[in-house]
């Protein structure tokens, strides 16, 4: 018999087009049970999706806070920073719940530390390198309203937006891809 907090809750994944998921989402304040039933449904959505993170963006939630499960490391941040111990990159595809079955080449460090907190407001620290640095880095864009293919070049873009347009999921006109207001390994692009 399942109990009450045993229940899924799976939400739908916002699709690219989607305003929220262009808009910085807020910092949050206040740590309760409202904030650790977001990350459950986070938690739930994820692993539903099979994705390897979630941003609370994505399910419509302006809330700086994502869930990860990448290599066998899972967990949540909220309020995350992220510094970069070197100045490594890599290249290689990456994809997104919100624009489902596409994948693109995109540039990103190639380690990472992200500092924030649990949902009960305890601080914790995730060191990541290789894919799970990738995940840190997207799920924290999210929550700055910022995009995959706005950290692509040009080219790149183009092809994405391409894709994008054709995919059966894509319901409009596209809204404008910008580029990213951070600095991409220390410059604009």
């Amino acid at each position: 018999m399942l109990c009450k907090e045993d229940a899924m809750t799976v939400l739908p994944v916002r699709v690219f087009g989607d305003p929220v998921l262009a808009t910085p989402a807020e910092e949050v304040t206040t740590f309760d049970a409202q904030l650790r039933r977001l990350v459950r449904d986070l938690t739930d959505t994820l692993r539903s999706e099979q994705g390897a993170g979630l941003a609370a963006p994505q399910l419509g939630v302006g809330l700086r806070a994502f869930v990860f499960h990448v290599d066998g490391v899972a967990g949540h941040l909220v309020n995350p920073v992220l510094s970069f111990p070197d100045e490594q990159t890599q290249d290689g595809p990456e994809g997104c719940l919100s624009m489902p079955g596409l994948y693109f080449d995109t540039v990103r460090r190639r380690h990472v530390v992200a500092k924030g907190y649990t949902d009960r407001g305890d601080p914790v620290q995730v060191v990541g390198d290789g894919e799970l640095a990738r995940c840190l880095q997207h799920e924290t864009d999210h929550l700055d309203g910022v995009l995959f293919i706005d950290r692509m070049d040009t080219g790149r873009r183009r092809a994405a937006m391409r894709a994008i347009r054709d995919a059966p999921w894509f319901a409009g006109a596209a809204p404008r891809v910008k580029v990213s207001p951070h600095p991409l390994f220390g410059r604009q692009r």
